[in-house]
């Protein structure tokens, strides 16, 4: 097994795939920045499973993104916040552009206002990077791009005095090891990644054996939403202040 990281860089990540390709008899593509057209392609060469994207005429393992994104929204609904913040990942990220959509969508059913700010590097330091942005024009509640730009989040409000969830309300997404040891505990859409995973390789491991390719729609994985202490009623902030 060989494992190499394209650090966001479609340009790294074709360049790992051309040097692995003669010494592997599959692919997993996971969370790939590359173009649907090129992933085709290298498709053609080995038998293939994307992780985190669906992608036409290529076998996709995905989480249940709609799901995941109207239950935050619904949870920050009933607490009372009607204008949400969305702090995006990555600019080239298909699982960022679907987040985006979805709470959109829900926001719009639910009848609450939704904002986007960034995009910021998936991890902490760029949830920290956000903290200016969003203070420009601050919301009561924030759903961001994955747990660390939340915890980021979190730590950077707190260091200029804005209280969570007193203040603001976060949520993350993947419920990644720590989102729980956090001060607050963070409230996340929790993504089965070890299901993902055995999913996806299991399936790989199939198609390498002589099984037909299944194409068509992508392999949804079902989500979750966890609630912690970094989300609360938005009249205890209101009171607060």
């Amino acid at each position: 097994m060989l494992l190499a990281d394209a650090q966001e860089s479609d340009v790294l990540e074709r360049e790992a795939l051309k040097r692995v390709l003669p010494s592997v008899d599959g692919i997993v593509l996971a969370s790939t920045r590359m173009t649907d057209s090129s992933i085709r392609m290298i498709a053609k060469q080995r038998p293939m499973i994307v992780l985190n994207r669906a992608v036409p005429d290529v076998p996709s393992v995905v989480t249940d993104i709609p799901r995941g994104m109207r239950r935050a929204a619904e949870h920050l609904g009933m607490l009372g916040h009607d204008s949400i913040t969305y702090v995006a990942g990555p600019e080239a990220s298909w699982t960022d552009g679907m987040r985006w959509r979805q709470l959109q969508d829900a926001a719009v059913e639910l009848e609450l206002t939704v904002r986007r700010i960034g995009p910021y590097p998936p991890i902490v330091n760029g949830g920290m990077r956000a903290v200016a942005e969003f203070l420009e024009h601050p919301t009561s509640a924030v759903v961001a791009y994955n747990d660390l730009i939340a915890i980021g989040l979190m730590r950077g409000l707190q260091d200029r005095g804005v209280q969570v969830p007193q203040d603001v309300s976060v949520v993350g997404i993947d419920n990644v090891f720590g989102a729980d040891l956090v001060t607050p505990g963070l409230t996340t859409v929790a993504a089965p990644v070890r299901s993902l995973g055995t999913i996806a390789v299991r399936n790989l491991v199939a198609l390498i054996g002589g099984a037909d390719s299944r194409v068509g729609e992508a392999i949804v994985v079902p989500v979750r939403l966890v609630v912690r202490a970094s989300t609360a009623p938005r009249d205890a902030g209101v009171r607060r202040r």
